[in-house]
């Protein structure tokens, strides 16, 4: 299962907190880190985090990284690997910075030990920082070619999408593995009864399958009683230009992706301004949702020229577009309290 949160309030910073839950333990994925995104987050799962996707390092971004940094700055490598963070070219360095922006007088103690990947155009470079020498060092851990997979496990995997924004902002799809099923009621009908078997035939057993002590044809079982369930999606994309060129290197990206969580910076009035400011309007987005064909558009990262009372106004233009619009949960109350 997969389960995404939107941090942050509608005209503040923003960010996507996605937990995965594949049975048998749960993955943490913050995206972005604004400041106040990480208030609502409890502190137990901030020490559980297992990677922050950065879009870009404006501070609207990376606000709020001081919050994650003091509940896991020591966690030590054999710890969920460390603590992974991605994001594009010259995160490292800009990171390196707040990490050495502290007194560390008892650093040798320390045992934290802190990975970031510098994400390029077709390769990862990797750094790695260490508490007990006060992250005074960035220790160089090469380069590794990618074709956009930048995690892949067989949870889950994350592609990054390189946007324009002043430079690069990466955008990300984050997509479940397909799990597989059992036909219970088929299973019933051919008077077949649960077992280790099972497990095997799940597992990719060939040839012929002990079942309860009766030979069975693997091939066979398998078409009879497994059912692929494809794995829930998502992508993030924010601070970026949507030219019809870019929609359409975008588009294959995004096939497939469940709910696109899109930036909304302007009013369909304020094009001018958007193209200036390298940004979307919430017109250009819906016109990407709509035309990959995701199941559902949710509005973030609303510019804060606009009052609450016209929030709606964004969601009304999308709409027009493509129906399955929303905001996250709440935001229309804050409107209405806020107006």
């Amino acid at each position: 299962m997969l389960k995404v949160d939107v941090l942050g309030r509608p005209a503040e910073d923003n960010a996507l907190w996605a937990t995965l839950d594949a049975g048998q333990g749960q993955t943490r994925l913050l995206l972005d880190c604004g400041a106040g995104t990480l208030d609502a987050v409890p502190f137990s799962q901030l020490q559980a985090v297992d990677a922050v996707l950065f879009s870009h390092l404006h501070m609207d971004h990376v606000g709020g990284f001081d919050t994650l940094f003091r509940a896991i700055f020591d966690r030590p490598a054999a710890a969920t690997a460390g603590n992974q963070v991605w994001g594009p070219p010259g995160t490292a360095r800009i990171l390196s910075h707040r990490f050495r922006g502290y007194w560390w007088n008892h650093a040798p103690e320390l045992s934290g030990v802190w990975h970031v990947h510098d994400v390029h155009h077709n390769h990862i470079h990797s750094y790695r920082f260490e508490a007990n020498e006060a992250f005074e060092v960035a220790h160089d851990e090469g380069q590794q070619a990618h074709d956009g997979l930048i995690l892949n496990t067989p949870q889950f995997s994350v592609e990054a999408l390189p946007l324009h924004h002043h430079g690069v902002s990466l955008g990300y799809v984050v997509r479940e593995a397909g799990r597989v099923t059992v036909n219970t009621g088929k299973l019933a009908e051919l008077g077949l009864k649960p077992g280790a078997w099972l497990a095997q035939l799940k597992a990719g057993a060939e040839g012929m399958l002990d079942v309860n002590g009766v030979p069975h044809d693997a091939a066979a079982l398998k078409a009879q009683l497994l059912e692929q369930t494809p794995g829930q999606s998502f992508a993030y994309l924010t601070d970026f230009v949507l030219t019809p060129a870019e929609q359409e290197r975008l588009a294959p990206k995004l096939a497939g992706v469940q709910t696109l969580y899109l930036e909304a910076q302007y009013l369909p009035e304020d094009a001018p301004l958007a193209e200036r400011h390298q940004h979307t309007t919430v017109e250009q987005g819906a016109a990407l949702a709509a035309a990959v064909g995701v199941e559902q558009l949710v509005l973030l990262h609303l510019s804060r020229r606009y009052r609450p009372e016209r929030w709606p106004e964004f969601l009304a233009a999308a709409r027009a577009i493509f129906p399955a619009t929303d905001f996250p949960a709440g935001w229309l109350r804050d409107a209405a309290e806020e107006s």
